[in-house]
């Protein structure tokens, strides 16, 4: 179940909100309501989705209250979670990459064939970050095993983040308290990221797809551009959209998560660019990683190692593929170079150049990002610089982008662009002319019904993250 569905947003949301609101065991209709959100599309994952909860809480338990030997029981804990994670999402690409080692000698490895359980890697992360915490002091470990569970299976984040912290949320798991202002604040921000899944992301999204298809050594460079340039604007609205229905129903529920995305393509380098993409993944990342590798406090040398490797796993965790690997060494390799003193070279520079620059280094990336394999990857790199100018298109991008998607592209676009001071600047003068508060309530009014409609005419409704 996806929250851009008839079913999630007639039947499953107004059902689940009635009963939350008025049963006083506010936790366990939140958990029965999860498991059933979880369930809807994959049943068989429910008991992989338990057993990390049990084992998270179990090993919590055991760190907060060991006097000796609580080192050991972190290792044994992250081992646990990591091998999770290994077992049934890098197992197949780890035995095809033992069968290139082994290839000389004719001799080869079963690739076990294993369906990705939704939300892997997010409720990995989850667990690991609740039991680093743990032993750090930094938040007292869960007695209730029920509770606890609510917090790992809670569905508005479960399946595609933000990553929510235990100890961010801790204080609202023992007592949250839901007023109207909340809950209209929370349902504002839920439309707002509909919106941006189903009017955006959507539409630039089918025409992406369409020039995803072709062949790459058929593309020509305006199509090939056209092509990454809708995918560029479909995986922010994409992600940021469901991230934003994720902290909606957060907030109408009596929970406060994380933000995710702030304007990330107005960035004016690549490193302002990761403090505003994804945020959630990449201060995990910072704060379980690269601070406890050394981070940038010891030798330049040693703080590129870090940032390398922190980069290639980053782009192991959105796939099992050498096209995410190459996609994370790609940003390891710029935000390196930024460090090491382009970026003082990038300050200088006008606002347009830099963020044209950051925009464009994105968008080379998410080439392999989207790509099925690094040969397309590479190819469709070669047609973005019009070296397959002598091969017609087999689908010239005046058919593939469809006057919808034109609009879609260019909405989001100019919203994706315009810097964050800029945006509150605009809501500053609303709110002076005192027409802010009409405004947004008919923008969140128009919003959500032509996205009900758009649903309703059955639409192109994928979700990229499901993927990782």
């Amino acid at each position: 179940m996806v929250f851009s569905s008839a079913t999630f947003l007639f039947y499953f949301l107004p059902i689940f909100l009635s009963l939350y609101y008025f049963l006083p065991t506010k936790n366990l209709v939140l958990l029965v309501a999860s498991l059933i959100f979880y369930a809807w599309g994959e049943p068989a994952f429910v008991p992989i989705l338990v057993f990390s909860a049990l084992l998270n809480y179990s090993f919590g338990r055991w760190i907060a209250s060991a006097k000796r030997h609580r080192r050991l029981l972190l290792s044994l804990g992250i081992a646990f979670n990591i091998g999770l994670l290994v077992k049934y999402k890098y197992a197949a690409f780890l035995a095809e990459a033992l069968n290139e080692v082994i290839l000389p000698w004719h001799v080869s490895i079963d690739v076990p064939r294993i369906i990705l359980p939704l939300g892997i890697s997010f409720f990995t992360f989850q667990g690991i970050s609740y039991l680093i915490d743990v032993y750090r002091k930094e938040v007292s470990a869960q007695k209730s095993l029920l509770v606890f569970a609510m917090y790992k299976a809670m569905f508005p984040q479960l399946v595609a983040g933000p990553i929510v912290r235990y100890k961010q949320i801790a204080d609202e798991i023992e007592h949250r308290v839901i007023g109207n202002e909340r809950i209209g604040q929370g349902a504002k921000q839920f439309v707002a990221g509909l919106a941006q899944k189903v009017l955006i992301a959507n539409a630039v999204g089918y025409c992406a797809n369409r020039i995803f298809a072709i062949d790459a050594a058929n593309l020509d460079a305006p199509t090939s551009w056209i092509g990454i340039a809708c995918y560029t604007i479909q995986i922010l609205y994409d992600f940021a959209g469901y991230s934003n229905m994720a902290i909606g129903i957060g907030h109408m529920i009596g929970f406060t998560y994380p933000p995710n995305f702030e304007q990330p393509y107005s960035s004016l380098s690549l490193t302002e660019f990761w403090r505003r993409w994804h945020i959630s993944l990449s201060s995990w990342f910072r704060d379980y990683l690269y601070i406890p590798f050394g981070g940038n406090r010891v030798s330049p040398l040693r703080t590129y190692v870090n940032l390398a490797l922190v980069f290639f796993l980053c782009g192991l965790w959105h796939g099992a593929a050498w096209t995410f690997v190459i996609w994370g060494c790609w940003h390891g390799a710029i935000l390196i170079l930024e460090r090491s003193g382009f970026g003082r070279v990038l300050a200088k520079l006008p606002a347009p150049v830099a963020q044209a620059y950051t925009l464009f280094v994105v968008m080379l990336g998410w080439v392999f990002f989207r790509a099925p394999d690094l040969p397309y990857a590479f190819a469709y790199l070669q047609a973005m610089c019009g070296l397959h100018a002598a091969t017609p298109a087999t689908l010239p991008w005046q058919m593939a982008l469809s006057t919808s998607a034109a609009a879609a592209l260019a909405i989001g676009a100019l919203l994706a662009l315009v810097r964050q001071e800029q945006l509150a600047a605009l809501g500053e003068w609303l709110m002076r002319k005192r027409i802010g508060g009409p405004v947004a309530f008919a923008a969140t009014m128009a919003a959500y019904v032509f996205s009900v409609a758009s649903l309703a005419s059955g639409t192109y409704n994928p979700f990229i993250y499901f993927r990782f």
